[in-house]
């Protein structure tokens, strides 16, 4: 497939162009050409030296993230910056990002994939930002406990911890012991912790936190869980990976977690 028509479908499903005045990522091709073929397409979430390296040893021509190396704007290319654009260069490596698109997508989105393992049901936009949005919120198909979300949320890839370790999730107490609305916004979603109330959610579903999410989800009565921002958005690019095949063109994932 030519590189620019890959581009563009990506782009076309993803709404990138509506996400253009409310994301300080970069988003699209954000380094390299979109000209010749590409073979083989690399998926992670970050955009670091090591994804880079995997996806050049794969034999990659492109690598599409979540995380990209330009956040509102790149003034100088020095550092860890130049050290990533010259890899993806020495490589001929183009680099896809795709942030927000890819939190709010209905279908393809880490939100989406979070509550897809949850089994919500009945679900809708959530956690405006601008005209857009970067999460979903749904019902459970039947009441369920803390624990039992805590139970899923420890088992998606990129938890740290094996057995008889303590669960990686972090969870945050306050609301009903009977769970059933549920609101998700992944990577750091603290934020909309109001919204959720205001949606009648019983529970919010994020990444990580802020110091000040205690004392807001007890005064809420809401139970927050905080599952990891790297294991909350691996959804996204595996979806994306997944749609790429559809579209005959080969792949391979680049499993590096965080801990984080």
């Amino acid at each position: 497939m030519e590189r620019s028509e890959y581009v563009r479908r990506l782009d076309d499903r993803l709404d990138t162009a509506a996400y253009a005045d409310v994301d300080a990522s970069a988003n699209g091709l954000q380094v390299g050409s979109d000209r010749g073929e590409i073979e083989r397409v690399a998926f992670a979430v970050d955009a670091a030296d090591a994804t880079i390296e995997a996806a050049a040893d794969a034999g990659a021509d492109a690598l599409v993230v979540h995380h990209g190396i330009s956040w509102g704007g790149i003034d100088r290319v020095t550092g860890r910056t130049y050290d990533r654009v010259a890899a993806l260069a020495a490589h001929d490596i183009s680099l896809y990002v795709s942030h927000l698109p890819l939190d709010g997508h209905p279908d393809l989105g880490n939100a989406a994939g979070v509550a897809a393992e949850l089994d919500l049901d009945d679900r809708e936009p959530f956690g405006e930002i601008g005209p857009v949005t970067i999460g979903t919120i749904g019902e459970t198909d039947a009441p369920r406990s803390a624990a039992s979300v805590r139970e899923t949320l420890d088992a998606f890839e990129g938890q740290p911890g094996g057995e008889g370790e303590e669960s990686p999730t972090q969870v945050i107490d306050f609301g009903p012991d009977e769970i059933e609305r549920v609101a998700v916004v992944t990577g750091s979603g603290t934020d909309w912790l109001d919204e959720a109330v205001e949606a009648g959610a019983d529970a919010l579903v994020t990444g990580e936190g802020k110091g000040q999410v205690y004392h807001d989800a007890r005064e809420a009565g809401v139970t927050v869980f905080l599952a990891g921002h790297y294991a909350t958005e691996t959804f996204g690019v595996r979806s994306l990976q997944a749609l790429t095949e559809e579209w005959g063109v080969e792949t391979t994932y680049v499993s590096h977690p965080t801990g984080l």
